[in-house]
């Protein structure tokens, strides 16, 4: 009886991969250069980079559709050079374009890629997806009929149909409306708490900072970071504290200047701080010291998007992955 092979510690491993489309009329361009990536097995991963940064040439390279130039990549420990078809059986891959035959149904779109794969008929779970995505009253329609949230939906769903233990979405919630996209994020949510571990790109920060666990940032084909969500909110080390007054103030108290303070409007003290320098309870006890008048307080932390601002920005040579 031969022995199962242990499942590999990381779902992806992409090491010094470089990436140049030669240019005929145009000059060539580097889309990817000493590109490395790793995404630890059961994870909810995000890349994230704006347009032009690599993302979709990183992705079409993992799933076969673009030749890299240097460079290895592995899919669950196969390598995708010299073990091809195991590599591409363990990758479900949903790409922004919206490639669909337009004379099958939902139903016979997911029943040919099934066979594709040698998903037994008696183990396919066609009407079980078409569910999750939201098209199981469309079974029958004509993908030309369907709208470009339907057919996007109907990606997903192809990516899945032989239950691969990595799934690859490029921009999937494009045009789908928000009650679907949380319909979408709940299923694939429930398959990484399941072990499947999933690779996202997407435009919608909020989104990756509510579903991902860790997450890279890609920008002129290079990484700049990649880290832990959390890790990667502290590396911003700015908060800012609004004090909301019951009557007007004329100045602001001297025991409040050393943390910089503004006055947005005379009821309002404004302090942006840095949490490494001083606590919240520093600038709470200088208030109460002072006998301030506090109706409210607002507080305001970095999010995922002043992260991707600072890094996308930030000179090349400053970049720290």
């Amino acid at each position: 009886m031969t022995q199962a092979s242990p499942l590999p510690d990381l779902a992806v491993e992409i090491k010094n991969v470089n990436k140049l489309y030669a240019g005929g009329k145009r000059a060539p361009k580097q889309a990817l250069t000493d590109f490395s990536l790793e995404v630890p097995r059961g994870s909810f991963f995000g890349l994230l980079g704006p347009n032009g940064a690599g993302k979709s040439t990183t992705i079409n390279i993992m799933a076969g559709l673009v030749k890299k130039t240097s460079g290895h990549v592995r899919i669950w420990g196969r390598d995708i050079d010299t073990e091809e078809r195991a590599a591409r059986l363990a990758i479900g891959v949903v790409p922004q374009e919206l490639n669909l035959d337009p004379f099958f149904t939902p139903r016979e779109v997911l029943d040919v890629q099934a066979g594709l794969y040698g998903v037994p008929k008696a183990e396919r779970r066609t009407d079980e997806i078409l569910e999750v995505v939201g098209l199981k009253d469309k079974a029958e329609a004509y993908a030309r009929t369907l709208s470009g949230g339907m057919r996007r939906r109907l990606l997903v769903a192809k990516a899945i149909v032989h239950t691969p233990p990595v799934i690859v979405l490029d921009e999937p919630t494009a045009g789908v409306d928000v009650e679907l996209r949380q319909q979408l994020w709940r299923y694939l949510k429930s398959l990484n708490a399941r072990g499947t571990t999933i690779l996202l790109t997407t435009h919608y920060l909020e989104e990756a900072e509510e579903l991902c666990d860790r997450i890279a940032i890609i920008n002129h084909g290079r990484l700049v970071a990649c880290d832990t969500k959390n890790a990667l909110l502290r590396r911003l080390d700015n908060k800012s504290v609004t004090l909301i007054l019951t009557e007007a103030l004329p100045a602001i108290p001297e025991a409040l200047q050393r943390f910089n303070p503004s006055q947005p409007s005379p009821n309002e003290i404004l302090i942006n701080y840095r949490p490494s320098s001083h606590a919240m309870r520093d600038i709470l006890d200088a208030a109460r010291g002072c006998a301030l008048p506090i109706a409210d307080i607002r507080t305001e932390e970095v999010d995922l998007e002043d992260i991707f601002l600072q890094l996308t920005q930030m000179p090349a040579g400053q970049q720290h992955a």
